[in-house]
């Protein structure tokens, strides 16, 4: 099974250029920082993802090199059994719908020992990528790490209500909410706390980090 193969969601249309960033920080776990480096290193010049001067084909090229330079599997997580796992979400969307990025970051007592983001979708409204956003994180621990409970911190109370509540999930969202379920259940024991607007959350960059990677190449 390849890095993709166990994420078939976000399903979303992302460029063709927005969908090879998308497959080469798979390969790095979508660790933002640790794929961006990569390929920003790997661009000729002083450009880099976002560089004004860096064209699609030198774009291209390096993303070639850091998925051949991609670590593999990404590492396990610090064993987190007896500590508090707490995973913070937000999803982006500028223009709604429109260029879409979801973020995740797991602290384990405390500290941040993941922080993830990747494109949705390049017209995507911000309920579809709040919810990827939630999935993101949740297969992040499923799959490096095995938490006692998680504690989950989001700002969007459409969420919330669907999957802690008894709110219906929109039709868009429904593949979503299907699989943050099975991956809840997962867990043995999970809870959120809601986020308001003026509360911090360390998932924000990241969401807007994957919308601009959504925006990249025609249609974005």
């Amino acid at each position: 099974m390849t890095a993709t193969d166990d994420r078939r969601l976000p399903a979303e249309p992302l460029s063709p250029l927005a969908a090879r960033v998308d497959e080469v920080l798979a390969l790095y776990g979508y660790e933002l920082a640790a794929a961006i480096e990569a390929i920003d290193a790997a661009v000729s010049g002083i450009g880099g993802v976002f560089g004004p001067d860096t064209s699609a084909t030198a774009l291209r090229a390096a993303l070639d090199d850091a998925a051949d330079a991609a670590p593999g599997s990404p590492d396990p997580l610090p064993a987190a059994t007896d500590a508090r796992v707490v995973l913070y979400v937000d999803g982006s969307s500028r223009g709604n719908p429109g260029p879409a990025g979801a973020g995740a970051v797991v602290r384990v007592d405390g500290a941040a020992v993941a922080r993830l983001g990747r494109p949705v979708g390049s017209r995507t409204d911000n309920n579809v990528a709040e919810y990827a956003a939630l999935q993101l994180g949740l297969e992040t621990l499923s799959s490096r790490c095995s938490p006692a409970a998680v504690e989950v911190r989001i700002d969007s109370m459409t969420v919330v209500d669907d999957i802690w509540g008894e709110a219906s999930p929109m039709p868009s969202c429904r593949a979503y909410s299907a699989a943050v379920a099975e991956l809840l259940s997962g867990l043995p024991a999970d809870g959120w706390t809601h986020l308001a607007d003026s509360d911090p959350n360390p998932a924000d960059a990241r969401a807007t980090v994957g919308a601009d990677i959504a925006a990249l190449g025609p249609g974005g």
